[in-house]
């Protein structure tokens, strides 16, 4: 049976007037809620401000930063670590007639996967026993296998060998004014490192007590004393680009002031027969 119109309209308005019951009475609820987000944000925005770093806080964070980071080796550090693997000391010993020896000492340095050692042939001339210690500690004799007296080179071969043999790194020698470093052992003190620079090409050495003349030799101003000779001149990244030779010294004395000479390492190889590189 379908309901008359009157009665459509009043169930209408009952269901109108229980809607609006219910909001006025949840009212109070929702303007509680949005009252107190309103107080929430004015509180943050008025009493609670924002972090500011001011100088001495950046100042302290940058302090604590620096003293917290590793420091970059010294280049003469990193020279050393590489070198040291192959220098050789070298010792000899020469017998006199009358009994008694005469002993000297320089410096050598591993050239290639033979276990060649190239050095100066003024530390070894007249020497009856070649004694070698490798960086390992290792102890043994040696042999010259080939002598070129023109540049003062000599090439040894120990009769017993480390089970690993490191040779150099060989380079060109670079510009005036680039640093060099000698590693070797001067005054019998053992694998020291001294630090200057290139002063100069295709000087002339003439060697002490002979006639020979040495062209085309580096000059350097790193410290080099008796003991450094037949060592290597190094180059920044460790790299062998000569073999100290000699000193410069206007006196009768054998140290140094200043002027070091060194055999470019382009050139010993050469000597050696070894191909270009």
């Amino acid at each position: 049976m379908n309901e008359s119109p009157e009665i459509q309209k009043t169930t209408w308005k009952e269901q109108m007037g229980k809607l609006a019951s219910r909001l006025r009475g949840g009212l109070p609820f929702v303007a509680g809620i949005l009252t107190s987000l309103l107080a929430f944000i004015l509180y943050n925005l008025i009493f609670i401000q924002p972090n500011q770093l001011t100088i001495n806080d950046v100042n302290e964070s940058v302090a604590i930063a620096m003293a917290s980071a590793t420091p970059k080796p010294a280049n003469s550090a990193l020279v050393y670590q590489v070198i040291q693997p192959s220098l050789i000391l070298i010792e000899v010993e020469s017998k006199n007639e009358d009994a008694e020896s005469d002993f000297g000492l320089g410096s050598g340095v591993i050239v290639d996967s033979f276990g060649n050692i190239l050095t100066s042939l003024h530390v070894i001339a007249g020497a009856d026993v070649i004694n070698i210690t490798f960086a390992d500690g290792t102890k043994t004799t040696g042999e010259v296998v080939l002598e070129m007296p023109e540049m003062d080179l000599a090439v040894l071969q120990a009769l017993d060998t480390p089970l690993t043999v490191v040779p150099a790194t060989l380079a060109g020698a670079g510009n005036i004014g680039d640093e060099a470093y000698v590693v070797g052992n001067p005054f019998g003190l053992y694998s020291s490192i001294s630090a200057g620079v290139i002063s100069g090409f295709d000087r002339v050495f003439y060697v002490p007590n002979s006639n020979l003349a040495i062209p085309g030799m580096i000059q350097f101003d790193a410290p080099a004393n008796p003991g450094n000779s037949g060592g290597p001149l190094l180059n920044r990244n460790g790299h062998v680009i000569g073999i100290v030779t000699g000193l410069l010294n206007p006196t009768d004395e054998s140290f140094f002031i200043g002027i070091g000479f060194a055999v470019p390492i382009m050139t010993a190889m050469g000597g050696m027969g070894a191909p270009p590189y």
